[in-house]
């Protein structure tokens, strides 16, 4: 276990956690050159419904590396983190791949589900095509929500994750679903985040009820107002689990730290707006990382002069899993 940083430092004029995380989304620079050009592939899923991954190829003809990015709640490849990623990617002559959750890629899924926490059978399935291209275990990272589910696959698989996997990151990830269900739904969060959640997740919510009548109670979905409220009302019944407390408890990826059997890297800030400091671990199992950062915010850490770039924390990332490829 390791608690060492890489060295970041926060513009002077970007104090705070709600400031560095949403100029980092909306404002800052997010690759140097030329955007990622992503080539579309959509994949027909075991259940009969759909996914699509978009991929970044390397220009080299036989790349050594394969990274992987499993995108945050209501994320895609447009998101500022995965094009910075795939910039880091392109520089390192890597391929790259952002596979997409059920209906976060511009089209509804088909099947009476969607996406959640600890979706781990779901990031299994797709590591696992993957993984039959790629010349090499994949480097696997995962933010925010993605992270969690990224880091609860590696815990289900166990030491069989290493010929999948190489190395894994879980960045800004609410590895404690209670505690950050807590943060995003009181005070300012409630009207800066999770208002901006559901603007998305209800609709299509509601859409997923016009395909699939009667899946779940659709006046209680109306009426959420909080990620739990829509948790208990949607994500919770679609997925298997009891209601929003079940679900959080048996999808959080902290209480199985100690299951992780490949090198992994916790990175967060502690004023991450809406995953508490308190609610991260202190001490890990052998072969976790632990990053944590004084500053940052949510997906965060631009650095640099006006108007900032978020290339520093991807470019760290994909350092420490180059460096970690090796099994336990």
């Amino acid at each position: 276990m390791s608690l060492g940083v890489f060295d970041y430092r926060a513009p002077r004029w970007l104090p705070g956690g709600n400031l560095q995380t949403v100029w980092a989304a909306t404002r800052a620079l997010r690759h140097r050159g030329p955007p990622p050009v992503f080539a579309r592939e959509r994949w027909a899923t075991p259940d009969g419904d759909f996914i699509d991954v978009d991929h970044c190829h390397a220009e080299a003809a036989a790349p050594r590396q394969h990274l992987v990015l499993f995108h945050g709640l209501e994320g895609s490849s447009a998101s500022a983190y995965a094009q910075a990623l795939a910039c880091v990617a392109r520089a390192r002559g890597w391929d790259f791949s952002v596979p997409h959750f059920r209906g976060c890629s511009g089209e509804l899924n088909r099947a009476p589900r969607a996406y959640h926490s600890g979706d781990f059978e779901e990031i299994g399935w797709i590591l696992t095509r993957l993984r039959q291209t790629s010349a090499a275990p994949l480097l696997v990272a995962g933010v925010s929500l993605g992270g969690n589910a990224l880091l609860r696959w590696a815990q289900e698989a166990g030491a069989s994750a290493a010929a999948t996997a190489a190395a894994v990151a879980a960045i800004s990830s609410p590895i404690d679903l209670a505690a950050a269900g807590a943060a995003i739904d009181n005070g300012l969060n409630r009207q800066l985040y999770a208002r901006m959640f559901l603007a998305t997740m209800k609709p299509k919510a509601l859409a997923k009820w016009h395909q699939h009548p009667g899946l779940f109670d659709r006046e209680r979905l109306a009426a959420a107002r909080t990620i739990y409220a829509f948790d208990d009302a949607f994500t919770a019944p679609l997925h298997g689990f009891r209601d929003t407390p079940d679900y959080w408890a048996r999808a959080s990826a902290r209480p199985h730290l100690a299951a992780l059997r490949i090198p992994a890297l916790l990175l967060n800030a502690r004023n991450d707006p809406f995953v508490p400091a308190a609610s991260l671990p202190t001490s890990a199992s052998r072969g976790v990382t632990l990053w944590q950062l004084a500053q940052g915010g949510h997906c965060g850490f631009p650095t640099g002069a006006w108007p900032a770039q978020v290339l520093a924390m991807p470019e760290a990332v994909a350092g420490w899993l180059a460096a970690h490829r090796a099994s336990l």
